[in-house]
């Protein structure tokens, strides 16, 4: 005979809703906290142990919270719980969750839905126009609960089209989404994924490039609403004194720099317009245009809100929970919990050049005498970051023997046009000298926001058809010239093949007197965080793409490792197939996070690909590519 525990399970869905439920499952709460400033609104209404009691057994069973007596949680043969399977929650169970999170749940259509004949009720010709159109822009994707940036890692199954035949499936989707407006929804998904064994993602805007937030058959925590931002002129902690903005997970780069220039301050947060700043980036590092100046984005916060996996809400700081504040600033995303908001020092108003230019191959200018002039500001990398500037440029390969290089832009932070131009002088020397012709385009202005409005345009995504990979080169590259040269040598060989060179000069320093936390050490001593993909066609079979992307992870990218195997890359914008990931994107802080995971997270509630813990599952994807697009597994 089956265990009472699980007849009981079996039956909740018919029992769930013998009594009414009429209005969400939370309470409100004081919004004192431990952080010094107060709650958010959103942030006072809580699921409590209270809450819970005021509703049958039955119809709390599911949402109870976590405890020590509570470890085992319901699995298929080892696997998160999936649509079809016996234990995934039935039509009434959902209702049920619904009417507890306030109307909240969102079942998912796929974004191009609206392009196939196989979703009838979404099938409409104009809409599909208007999706294909703006496939491309991140704002789209960000406004959408399960849509992320990159559709490769979901697993390709519902893209825009003009055959209204083909298929489209939700596929690694998240099955449903809860659009969070408050803490109580929250917890109400942490506890019910857990409790009923269900994979949990997390999504703020979907910008990672590995697909963290999104998971077939998973319920996903949609946190883009918490738009609330709160000044502090003085904010106080055992460690700081100063200015600070506390910002809700769902504020995104355009927002706060916005903000922040209205008030007079200046806010480190990502280059990507629409990138969440207190999402996922700050939690995996983050690194900035203010970088070599004022280091990581995980560098800048004070204090956090955080929903734990075993669904309390807890403030986070040096005092509270030390450990995990060393651990989610920088440990990554979708691992030790939900953060709902962060309190971050800010600084003064800032003035910043821009310049933007070019240079090619041409009948004056050979392929030898291009790369000597980028060989001559390589060479300069060392003095550029000192000084505090941030540089985003591409080097191109355009055609037989022909190249492109591309500043765009130079952000030189704290520097006035002539200070920039006194900076770059040695360089601009050497390419006048080469014969090489530039004409900057070079302009000062007196804020951060408008030098970024300006500088940095709006970031174009959801390519199938290719993948990306990074290494962050580390400043002993430059100390030692033979070492040099075998840096700029494979670099060169990288573009001379093909593939595109796009990279940052920067430096990500951690400043004297800022805690220590969990961002990857490779950061601290890095002068380029240098990007590049691989591509294939569009009716390339796996077979095709997997090879591709095999050759581009262990050939193309073995060199840049090779040149520096001690050094890592940076988590967000790396190769999903990266080998020993936990070298690479944590260093010699993996085993101490690898430690606090199984802590906070015994049953692995939060998995993400290529998180801290995530050799330990498995994704089963129906392509067999590295997407996300399958059953998640116990290794």
């Amino acid at each position: 005979m089956a265990p009472r525990s699980m007849i009981k399970g079996a039956f909740l869905g018919a029992l769930a809703l013998t009594a009414p439920v009429t209005a969400q499952l939370a309470d409100q709460v004081s919004s004192d906290s431990q952080a010094g400033v107060p709650l958010f609104t959103s942030e006072t209404l809580q699921l409590t142990d209270d809450a819970l009691a005021t509703v049958s057994e039955n119809q709390s069973a599911l949402f109870q919270f976590g405890n020590a007596s509570s470890l085992s949680t319901r699995s298929v043969n080892g696997c998160k719980v999936y649509p079809g399977d016996f234990w995934w929650p039935s039509k009434l169970v959902w209702n049920l969750f619904d009417a507890f999170l306030g109307g909240a749940l969102i079942k998912t259509v796929p974004l191009a839905a609206s392009c196939y004949k196989s979703w009838p009720d979404e099938y409409n010709a104009a809409t599909c126009s208007s999706i294909t159109d703006d496939w491309t822009d991140s704002n789209l994707h960000a406004a959408d609960a399960a849509s992320v940036m990159w559709p490769l890692f979901e697993g390709r199954t519902c893209l825009p089209t003009t055959n209204a035949s083909a298929s489209c499936t939700v596929g690694g989707y998240s099955s449903y989404a809860v659009n969070v407006t408050n803490v109580a929804q929250i917890q109400l998904a942490v506890n019910f994924a857990r409790n009923a064994g269900l994979r949990l993602v997390v999504k703020n805007t979907g910008h990672d490039f590995n697909g963290k937030s999104t998971g077939a058959g998973a319920l996903g925590i949609w946190t883009h609403h918490l738009k609330n931002i709160d000044y502090i002129p003085n904010y106080k902690s055992s460690s700081y004194s100063g200015p600070a903005v506390k910002m809700g997970a769902g504020v995104q780069a355009h927002e706060i720099y916005e903000k922040a220039n209205a008030l007079g301050f200046t806010v480190v947060g990502g280059e990507g317009k629409t990138v969440g700043v207190a999402g996922g980036y700050v939690l995996g590092g983050g690194h900035s245009p203010l970088s070599s100046i004022y280091g990581l984005a995980a560098d800048q916060v004070l204090a956090m809100e955080v929903v734990l996996p075993n669904g309390r809400f807890v403030t986070v700081t040096e005092q509270t929970y030390p450990d995990l504040f060393w651990a989610i600033r920088g440990g990554g995303g979708g691992t030790f919990g939900v953060v709902t908001s962060v309190i971050s020092r800010v600084h003064p108003k800032v003035g910043v050049t821009v310049s933007t230019f070019s240079f090619s191959t041409g009948t004056d200018v050979s392929v030898e005498t291009f790369w000597a002039g980028v060989r001559s500001y390589m060479e300069r990398f060392d003095t550029h970051a000192d000084a505090g500037t941030y540089a985003y440029f591409w080097i191109l390969n355009t055609g037989e023997d022909s190249f492109l290089f591309l500043m765009n832009p130079f952000f030189a932070v704290n520097h006035t046009v002539a200070e920039y131009n006194a900076l770059v002088q040695p360089w601009y020397d050497d390419l006048s000298n080469l014969g090489i012709s530039i004409s900057p385009s070079t302009t000062y202005y007196d804020n951060f926001y408008g030098a970024w409005m300006a500088g940095f345009p709006l970031e174009t995504v959801a390519s199938s058809t290719m993948m990306t990979g990074s290494r962050l080169f580390p400043r002993a590259n430059w100390e030692d010239a033979t070492l040099f040269n075998t840096t700029f040598d494979t670099l060169r060989s990288t573009v001379e093949n093909g593939y595109a060179l796009l990279a940052f000069n920067m430096k990500a320093e951690l400043v004297d007197g800022y805690p220590d936390n969990a961002a990857n050490p490779a950061f601290r001593n890095t002068l380029m965080h240098a990007i590049s993909s691989t591509s294939w066609d569009a009716d390339a079979t796996p077979a095709e793409i997997k090879a591709k992307m095999d050759y581009f992870t262990n050939t193309v990218l073995g060199q840049w490792r090779a040149t520096c195997p001690d050094a890592g890359a940076y988590m967000s914008e790396s190769d999903i197939q990266e080998p020993n990931f936990q070298q690479a994107f944590y260093g010699s802080n993996y085993a101490r996070l690898y430690k606090l995971k199984q802590l906070y997270d015994p049953t692995s509630l939060f998995y993400a690909p290529t998180g801290v813990g995530s050799e330990n599952w498995v994704v089963n994807s129906a392509d067999g590519l590295p997407d996300q697009n399958g059953r998640l597994c116990r290794a």
